[in-house]
């Protein structure tokens, strides 16, 4: 008798397409779930019976709730190797394996410049007029050469933001708690002296810190405040990171010029968000880390650590 798999959240039907599946054989069955389950019982309905999960970043929470109810299920692959929405010792506790695989950086760096040119140049705006008879040139464009870039955090992704920045002629400064001015130096950028004056003095602020107590609403409204009335921010990192209705009231009153985001605090976003209205923004659905070759990766990677599980070796174990 074959386990049972389901893959969650494969809302543009690629899964079966990134990766080669038919390598389990007989050994598991595969079923691909293209709707999202909002609610802890309408994900334990649906994953009733099945052995194996494949879940995809964090789009789906698995607190200690849901490895209780779900009694049979025996693996959980999570793309990528740090989960904050995997409750990993109730896991551990209910005899459940859980495994991640390799995700690469450079798809939320390469979109995080798309938004942030995107913001600069008007694109969205210029694109719409273009093609629905609206007027021939309508914004002008903030100039990149000679502005500064504040980078909150410089690590394994804004360590390549300041490398693209610094090659675009702008001026390079960054900030998080724990970074020192030799490793700001190393990636050829100025460590700010707080956050405080990386938000005044910068003309793009542009969020790359991991979620955590620290981080959780580090900008709220008096931070918000000290960005420039021309200044633009963009966040690809997470939305509690930037308190979002302190962000919408800053959009809704123009005290920015622009932001751009591709993460929010409810996801799928509901069809009723005031993200989805809001003035100066231009927003994507948390599509950093949606390209082909990463999800061939994580993918590839998901059947590769079931075929390991089933032979008694799980590789890449989180926890």
């Amino acid at each position: 008798m074959s386990l049972r798999c389901a893959v969650l959240d494969d809302y543009q039907g690629v899964a079966e397409s990134c990766a080669d599946w038919s390598v389990l054989g007989g050994e598991v069955t595969v079923t691909r779930f293209r709707e999202h389950f909002g609610t802890v019982d309408e994900l334990v309905a649906a994953l009733d019976g099945y052995e194996v999960v494949v879940t995809l970043r964090e789009r789906v929470p698995f607190p200690a709730e849901v490895f209780a109810r779900l009694p049979g299920l025996r693996l959980l692959v999570a793309s990528g190797m740090r989960n904050s929405v995997i409750d990993l010792a109730a896991a551990a506790e209910h005899g459940v394996t859980v495994c991640g695989t390799e995700s690469s950086s450079t798809p939320p760096v390469e979109l995080t410049w798309a938004l942030l040119l995107g913001l600069a140049r008007g694109v969205v705006e210029e694109s719409t007029a273009l093609r629905t008879g609206g007027p021939w040139q309508s914004t002008l464009g903030a100039d990149l050469h000679g502005r500064r870039l504040g980078l909150l955090g410089l690590g394994k992704i804004g360590v390549p933001m300041a490398r693209i920045g610094l090659a675009f002629g702008m001026e390079v400064t960054a900030w998080s708690a724990n970074l020192t001015a030799e490793r700001a130096e190393a990636a050829g950028v100025t460590l700010a002296a707080s956050k405080e004056e990386l938000l005044a003095s910068s003309d793009f602020v542009s969020v790359h810190l991991a979620l955590g107590d620290r981080t959780r609403g580090l900008l709220g409204a008096p931070e918000l405040a000290l960005m420039k009335p021309t200044a633009y921010l963009v966040n690809t990192s997470r939305a509690a990171i930037v308190d979002q209705d302190a962000l919408l009231a800053a959009l809704h009153e123009g005290r920015i010029a622009g932001a751009a985001v591709d993460v929010f605090d409810l996801e799928p976003l509901p069809a009723d968000h005031p993200m989805r209205t809001a003035p100066r923004l231009l927003a994507t659905p948390h599509l950093g880390y949606v390209s082909r070759a990463n999800y061939e990766r994580y993918y590839g990677q998901a059947v590769e650590a079931i075929g390991a599980f089933l032979a008694g070796s799980p590789v890449r174990v989180l926890g």
